[in-house]
């Protein structure tokens, strides 16, 4: 699958994205355990920025958010003037894997409700990015309730097992340290939504 063809197809999502509350709730989570004051943030497959947002809530020096969609990064960008009014967050247009910054440069990466389009290389990539001693925080689908079919299933990599169980999600991040998951549960009225919420520490 090529790149345009990602973002053409994320593109298509972006405008009705915000409209799913679920994004916000998932992002705000995976930051609120997160420590204070970190010097770089990468928000890897922003989507339309409720990670970048959220991790404001940090007090971060500076935020770099990524999507290979355009259509989703101007809607993210379109919300700063009143929530990053200092301007602390760089939104870019790019491939998410690889991210581009150099090697052990940032304090934090964070990758909110895109696991499962990203597979397996994002581990690899995060570890190259995070320095000793930097915080991985990442969300990733339940393999029981994740069943992408039709076109759909074209833009989900085969590299990666999707968990169905907190340790199985937790052995996802091989090669970090201090690692937990969670299952974070939403019910949105009509059903309960659920992911596993990972943290770790780059070794």
């Amino acid at each position: 699958m090529s790149d345009d063809s990602r973002a053409a197809f994320f593109d298509g999502t972006a405008e009705r994205y915000d409209e799913d509350p679920f994004h916000a709730s998932v992002a705000d989570a995976l930051v609120e355990p997160l420590p204070p004051g970190p010097e770089l943030v990468l928000d890897v497959a922003t989507g339309t920025g409720f990670a970048a947002y959220a991790a404001l809530k940090l007090n971060p020096a500076r935020v770099l958010a990524v999507d290979v969609s355009p259509a989703m990064v101007a809607r993210a960008e379109a919300k700063a003037p009143t929530q990053d009014p200092d301007g602390r967050i760089e939104w870019r247009v790019a491939t998410a894997v690889p991210m581009p910054v150099e090697d052990h440069s940032a304090d934090v990466v964070l990758c909110a409700s895109s696991l499962h389009f990203l597979g397996a290389a994002a581990f690899t990539d995060w570890l190259r990015v995070l320095r000793p001693g930097g915080r991985l925080a990442f969300s990733v689908v339940s393999g029981t309730r994740f069943k992408p079919s039709g076109g759909f299933a074209e833009f989900v990599p085969r590299d990666l097992t999707f968990p169905t169980a907190e340790a199985e999600a937790a052995a996802l991040a091989h090669g970090f340290a201090d690692v937990s998951a969670r299952t974070f549960s939403v019910d949105t009225g009509d059903r309960i939504r659920s992911v596993f919420l990972v943290h770790a520490t780059a070794p």
